[in-house]
């Protein structure tokens, strides 16, 4: 039977994340299911985590870029939340069988030094919050059977949410322009995608202060310590047991990662 309403969709991802067996997309049942559809199940399944005894430490945007709005249908970003227990050191091994089907994406990752309350947050309001940025690698992950995901299906799903690696470094921005931070992403020491900050909304402090304004409309901050991740700067990659991928940010320096079974 398919699953109707918000509590048992959250159910059954909680349960897929446990499991790590991936179900069907909740919009091959009901095609009609939307961007606020999907809040109200990862509502629920942000509850179910933290009453596992998981914390909120930031959060993620996906869908950035133009080309993945398209790809999804959409024209503007999603958001879930980054939860403690997914988040690596620089030069950690990430074990893949924390995953169903993990891919890597490069992005610049903030840290907020001041609390951000939106509504009504401007970009240079977003940037003198920032205390700095640090390069980071997404893991992005599907419980969501072959990533055949619509709009609703990943919004569910913490925003396809998987885990994250960051540099140790944080950069001060005030005399850093986001939008021209290039990087470049290496497998296994061989060169397979570069970008650039402009990619992230055409500029990564826009995707903070995106989040502080969707965030505020129900009443919820950033706070000082969140990692804000801005988006992929390429398409993402998957991941087999024995990569190294390590991907280098002008000014921010490299952040690896390495894939155990």
């Amino acid at each position: 039977m398919p699953v109707t309403d918000a509590a048992a969709k959250a159910r059954a991802l909680y349960d897929a994340r446990r499991t790590r067996t991936p179900i069907p997309p909740f919009t091959d049942d009901d095609p009609a299911l939307g961007m606020a559809d999907g809040y109200a199940v990862q509502r629920e399944l942000i509850d179910l985590l933290l009453a596992d005894g998981d914390r909120i430490v930031g959060y993620k945007v996906g869908l950035t870029s133009e080309p993945m709005q398209k790809m999804v249908g959409v024209d503007s970003p999603d958001h879930g939340p980054v939860l403690a227990s997914t988040v690596y050191r620089d030069g950690d091994e990430i074990p893949l069988s924390r995953f169903i089907a993990p891919k890597v994406e490069a992005e610049i990752v903030f840290v907020l030094g001041e609390r951000l309350a939106g509504p009504g947050v401007t970009v240079t309001q977003a940037r003198a919050a920032l205390a700095g940025a640090v390069a980071g690698m997404e893991i992005v992950d599907s419980r969501i059977a072959d990533w055949r995901i619509k709009l609703a299906d990943t919004v569910a799903d913490l925003a396809s949410n998987g885990a994250v690696a960051t540099s140790s470094r944080i950069v001060p921005v005030a005399d850093l322009d986001t939008r021209l931070v290039g990087m470049t992403l290496t497998r296994n020491g061989e060169l397979i995608d570069t970008g650039a900050g402009a990619a992230a909304l055409g500029d990564p402090v826009a995707v903070v202060a995106w989040l502080a304004n969707v965030l505020g409309e129900n009443g919820v901050a950033l706070e000082p310590g969140h990692l804000i991740m801005t988006g992929a700067l390429h398409a993402a990659v998957p991941m087999t047991p024995g990569d190294v991928f390590r991907a280098e940010f002008d000014r921010l320096g490299p952040v690896t990662v390495r894939v155990g079974a």
